[in-house]
């Protein structure tokens, strides 16, 4: 484990320079990291090339070869990320309230880094990417430990970050990876809190629960993404069918696609809703009814409770708003469901006895994202009820802390 300490002193090392960088300093810093990520393409591209084609010998599935692949697009898309999070404000030193009490202490509230951030993730490497230039404009290093299948796309994205980094004002060590991708370092990780002060899963569930069990630095969560959609009796037909094919098929392998359709026995289009999915090639996974009716495949009790990130689909008929919440209760996940509706008494019982980071009427599930949200980039979508829910942006990986200016009061 000599790499990880190492590398983890390093970052915990650069911590105190970047949390006092300026914000000009910061943003030149991205830029050149951005400018360096269109300038290796070539050499990115290549070294991913390397991680898709051991990947897909070894039979991995399309869901996660798609989450593990760049493409020239994609990594444009990265960089113009990084380029976005240069333009945001700085979270940093922002006054979150003041005030002064009756003995005349003056107390500011103001955002501070939260310092060194762990981030484990799979498969995907533009995590890679938006990690680094999320947790540097908030002022946090960050130690990177990524999965296996990712190890050459990583190795190759750090270098090009580290080497634009060197050409800046802030400290090369304020991105910091972890080339050992086994379970032990992954095990040590967890326990690292003499360096790390938050740790940040992204994965699948057997990831996240294995880090939030066993993990001794404090876990921002982030979860996996069963949401749901329920099509209320008033649904209007072109719009509800444009939501759920694009919520469903626009990129089934994401946290924030949609896997699960509740449809109102009152809705009078379902047939054609589910002709819909069907031409578009969605596998439906169904209740009797819907099996009775659409030649469905019969839904187990963990069909409810799936995360696909595939073209599959669980559907169930049920009789209004309330069965729909009472399921979405018992099987979602906290991530993002969905009411279509035009009844907005049903629109504003949903959105307030649903219990999940995003509650939407009318708006695909597919907009949880940070980028969507004017964050810019994300370091992932947290289900956790502390600190911060939702697409985590900047503010979300800051804390506070109290500046208190006096003149010479003693406590009495």
């Amino acid at each position: 484990m000599t790499e990880l300490i190492n590398a983890a002193a390093r970052a915990k090392g650069a911590a105190r320079a970047l949390a006092i960088a300026t914000t000009e300093a910061k943003n030149e810093a991205l830029l050149l990291i951005a400018d360096a990520l269109t300038e290796n393409a070539e050499e990115i591209l290549a070294a991913n090339a390397l991680d898709v084609e051991r990947e897909r010998a070894k039979g991995t599935g399309a869901a996660l070869l798609d989450r593990l692949t760049l493409t020239e697009a994609r990594l444009a898309d990265m960089a113009d990320g990084v380029r976005k999070v240069a333009t945001l404000p700085d979270p940093i030193g922002e006054e979150i309230e003041s005030w002064t009490v009756e003995n005349g202490l003056n107390i500011r509230k103001v955002r501070v880094p939260i310092g060194v951030i762990g981030m484990i993730y799979e498969a995907r490497p533009n995590v890679t990417v938006d990690s680094a230039a999320l947790t540097l404009k908030s002022g946090n290093t960050v130690l990177l430990r990524g999965s296996g299948s990712a190890l050459c796309s990583n190795k190759a994205l750090v270098k090009v970050i580290k080497a634009a980094l060197s050409k800046s004002k802030l400290p090369p060590e304020c991105v910091e990876l972890v080339c050992d991708p086994s379970r032990e370092s992954a095990n040590e990780m967890m326990r690292l809190t003499e360096y790390l002060d938050l740790l940040i899963p992204r994965g699948g569930a057997g990831l996240i629960k294995s880090v939030v069990e066993n993990a001794k630095v404090p876990v921002m969560e982030t979860g996996v993404g069963n949401c749901h959609i329920y099509v209320d009796a008033t649904a209007e037909k072109e719009m509800t069918e444009a939501l759920v094919i694009n919520a469903k098929t626009q990129r089934p392998a994401v946290c924030n696609a949609a896997e699960s359709l509740l449809i109102s026995r009152d809705y009078p289009y379902a047939d054609s809703l589910i002709a819909a999915l069907k031409e578009k090639g969605v596998t439906l996974h169904g209740d009797s009814e819907i099996c009775r009716r659409y030649g469905a495949l019969p839904a187990t009790e963990s069909d409810y409770a799936e995360e696909y990130l595939s073209l599959d689909m669980c559907v169930r008929m049920v009789e209004d708003v309330r069965e729909a919440i009472e399921h979405i209760a018992r099987y979602g996940t906290g991530h993002t469901e969905l009411i279509i509706t035009e009844n907005a008494e049903n629109a504003a019982r949903f959105q307030a006895e649903v219990d999940a980071a995003c509650v939407n009427h009318n708006a695909s599930t597919r907009f949880t994202d940070g980028g969507q949200f004017g964050f810019g980039a994300e370091i992932g979508i947290a289900t956790q009820k502390m600190h911060a829910r939702g697409p985590l942006g900047l503010r979300e990986l800051t804390i506070y802390k109290y500046l208190v200016n006096g003149k010479g009061q003693v406590r009495r």
